[in-house]
């Protein structure tokens, strides 16, 4: 049987080395939750938050193809820690889930040049502007799919407002893009970004992510970048990030 862990920070060992600030988030009980089979001192225990599943210890068929309750199947990413992992996840769920490529970068908050972050959100084209995300804003993000996850780990504005960050591009009231917190650790944030399909390639992300970034740094918080292409890391390249490393990651559908 597979159980909640009542203190995640008790099973930390088991995902020693994982510089990944979603993981981050659960074990910390920030956000998100960690499950493990029942017993003591398990061997193998997962760390899940919005569409993220980490998976980590022995590999176990059980606790990867466990879905904690209120999950949606219709979408999920499992990271396992090791190929073992791996194997376990085709062995279990053969075609339905789909290998592929991410791209982690260095947490290196003294590698950001501030003057040059500015002047790129300052950048947007003529008629655009940038502004915080605030209840008004929050009700916006929710109102469209592609802007949706720049608040879908809050399920209201005031718990957006007590632990996330953001910022949206606007043409008059309209939505176009954003950079906000797709979730948060106590030392930072991670950073989603999306943009309005008929309104990429102007810089408007390049914008709204310059201006967390700063905010993020003008108030002690690391602003996590974890690129899921590499069109994405491509991007945060031109916001300052280093690459640190490629791993594998399964897309989990119908």
């Amino acid at each position: 049987m597979i159980q909640k862990v009542s203190d995640p920070s008790s099973l930390a060992p088991l995902f020693a080395g994982w510089q990944e600030t979603i993981l981050w988030s659960c074990l910390q009980g920030v956000m998100g939750e960690v499950y493990a089979p029942a017993g003591e001192g398990p061997t193998a225990a997962l760390a899940t938050l919005g569409d993220f599943t980490f998976l980590a210890g022995q590999p176990q068929g059980e606790l990867a193809a466990f879905v904690p309750p209120g999950r949606s199947p219709a979408f999920h990413l499992l990271v396992p820690q090791n190929e073992g992992w791996c194997r376990c996840i085709e062995t279990l769920y053969g075609p339905r889930a789909r290998r592929i490529t991410r791209y982690a970068t260095h947490k290196d908050s003294q590698a950001f040049d501030r003057r040059r972050l500015t002047q790129l959100a300052a950048s947007l084209p003529p008629g655009y502007a940038l502004r915080a995300i605030d209840e008004t804003g929050y009700h916006q993000c929710r109102q469209a799919g592609w802007s949706r996850d720049l608040v879908s780990q809050f399920p209201t504005p005031e718990a957006y407002a007590a632990l996330a960050l953001g910022f949206g591009v606007f043409r008059g009231d309209r939505l176009l893009a954003g950079a906000s917190t797709y979730a948060r650790y106590r030392e930072g944030i991670e950073i989603e970004v999306d943009t309005h399909p008929d309104h990429r390639r102007q810089g408007l992300a390049t914008g709204a992510a310059a201006a967390l970034i700063l905010a993020c740094l003008d108030c002690g918080l690391y602003p996590s970048w974890d690129a899921h292409n590499t069109i994405s890391l491509s991007l945060a390249q031109k916001l300052g990030y280093r690459f640190s490393h490629p791993y594998p990651a399964y897309e989990l559908s119908q």
